[in-house]
C-alpha cells in the first residue's frame, strides 16, 4: 500500500506538471505578451467609490486576484463610456478625465503583481435604467429588450445616425483614457445584451437603414465604426479586444454562423483578441453548465481567424482549463465565478489532489 500511494502520488505531480505546463505557454496578443493563458474576465463588483471612481476596495479586489489566482491577464469589470450607458449602480467609469487618477493607481497596483490588465468599456443601451442614468434609454429600435432581469426596462428611444456617430467618439474617447491609464489594451464590449449586441441582434434590430439587421455588414457596421475609432485613438501597436456575444441560443436571435462571419471582419478591421461568449440572454446556454460550453462557437471561431480566442464558461478547476487547451477549442481561457468567489480557487485543487 504504502508504493501504491507513492505511486499514486508521482503520477498525481506528473498530472499537475503536465497541466501546468499547458497553461503556463505564453501567448501574445497583437504587441502583448501574456505569460500564461489562463485569464480573469469581465465580472461587475459594485466596489467603486463615490463617482464612480476607482476605490481602494476594488484596488484590493484586483491585487489579491493578480498575487493568488495563477492568471496572465485581468479584464476589468466594464466601464460605462458616457451617463446615458451606465448600466448599473456602483459602476465604475470611464466617461471622463477625472476618472484617471484612480485608473492608474489600479494599473499599478495589478502591474506591481507581474500581471497585465486591460479595461472594457461599453454602453449599456436598452438595458439602461432611466432611474440609473438620468436618461431615457436608446437602442437601435424601439424594442423593448427580452432580457432584462431584474430591471423594470422601458422602449428605447431609436438612435439617430448622428447620435451614433457620437457614441463611436465615446469610445474612442473612453479607449484613450484606457491607454492614459495604464491598461495594457482595452476590451470593447458587444455581448449580454448590451447596446452593440443590440446592433448584432435580429431580435432588438429592427432598423432600416444601413445599420438594420438585414445584413450582416449592417448588424455590425456600427461595431467596425467603433473599432476604427478605437484604433484611431490609441494607436497601431495598442491591442484591441472584443467581447461578442456570438448567439443567442433563442429562435429569430442571433447564431453561430453569424459569430464567425462578424469574428472575420472583426480581424479584418483590427482587433487582435476575440473574447467570445453569450448574447442577448446572458453569458449561459439553457441546460449546458459543462466546462467551456461556448467551445464549439469558439473553436469555430478560432478555425476562421488568427487571431487569438478568448473562451470562458463553467471553467472551475485548472484541469478543466489545461484540457480545453490541450483539445484546441481555444487560445485562452477565462475563469469567472471561481476566481471571483475565491482568489485562491487555483490552489484547492491541488490541496484536494495532495
Amino acid at each position: 500500500m504504502y508504493h501504491d500511494a507513492l505511486e499514486n502520488g508521482a503520477n498525481i505531480r506528473k498530472g499537475e506538471i503536465r497541466v501546468m505546463a499547458i497553461i503556463s505557454q505564453s501567448v501574445d496578443i497583437h504587441h502583448l505578451k501574456l505569460k500564461n493563458r489562463l485569464v480573469m474576465p469581465p465580472m461587475a463588483t459594485a466596489k467603486s467609490a463615490a463617482g464612480d471612481l476607482v476605490s481602494p476596495e476594488l484596488c484590493e479586489y484586483y491585487k489579491e486576484r493578480a498575487l493568488y489566482s495563477r492568471i496572465g491577464l485581468i479584464i476589468t469589470e466594464h466601464s460605462y463610456i458616457s451617463p446615458q450607458g451606465k448600466a448599473g449602480r456602483s459602476q465604475l467609469s470611464m466617461a471622463a478625465d477625472d476618472v484617471l487618477e484612480g485608473m492608474r493607481t489600479l494599473t499599478r497596483t495589478v502591474h506591481e503583481t507581474g500581471v497585465k490588465i486591460m479595461a472594457q468599456i461599453n454602453h449599456a443601451g436598452s438595458r439602461a435604467d432611466r432611474e440609473v442614468t438620468g436618461c431615457e434609454p436608446v437602442g437601435p429600435s424601439p424594442v423593448l429588450h427580452p432580457n432584462g432581469g431584474k430591471a423594470p426596462l422601458s422602449v428605447p428611444l431609436e438612435l439617430t445616425k448622428a447620435e451614433i456617430k457620437g457614441i463611436v467618439s465615446d469610445f474612442a474617447q473612453a479607449a484613450r483614457r484606457a491607454k492614459e491609464a495604464g491598461f495594457d489594451g482595452v476590451e470593447i464590449h458587444s455581448a449580454h445584451g448590451y447596446l452593440l449586441n443590440q446592433f448584432y441582434s435580429p431580435l432588438t434590430n429592427r432598423r432600416q437603414d444601413e445599420y438594420g439587421a438585414d445584413t450582416m455588414e449592417n448588424r455590425i457596421r456600427f461595431h467596425v465604426e467603433v473599432i476604427r475609432a478605437v484604433r484611431e485613438a490609441v494607436g497601431d501597436e495598442y491591442p484591441i479586444a472584443i467581447r461578442i456575444g456570438g448567439c443567442d441560443y433563442h429562435e429569430g436571435g442571433s447564431t453561430e454562423k453569424d459569430c464567425v462571419e462578424a469574428c472575420r471582419v472583426f480581424e479584418k478591421a483590427g482587433v487582435d483578441l476575440l473574447d467570445i461568449t453569450g448574447g442577448l440572454f446572458g453569458y449561459i446556454i439553457p441546460g449546458r453548465t459543462e466546462p467551456g460550453y461556448f467551445k464549439e462557437m469558439s473553436k469555430a471561431v478560432k478555425e476562421a481567424v488568427k487571431i487569438p480566442v478568448l473562451l470562458t464558461g463553467g471553467v472551475k478547476k485548472i484541469s478543466q482549463a489545461s484540457e480545453l487547451l490541450e483539445a484546441g477549442w481555444t487560445d485562452l481561457i477565462g475563469v469567472g465565478r471561481a476566481i471571483f468567489k475565491d482568489a485562491r480557487w487555483a490552489d484547492k485543487e491541488a490541496e484536494l489532489q495532495g
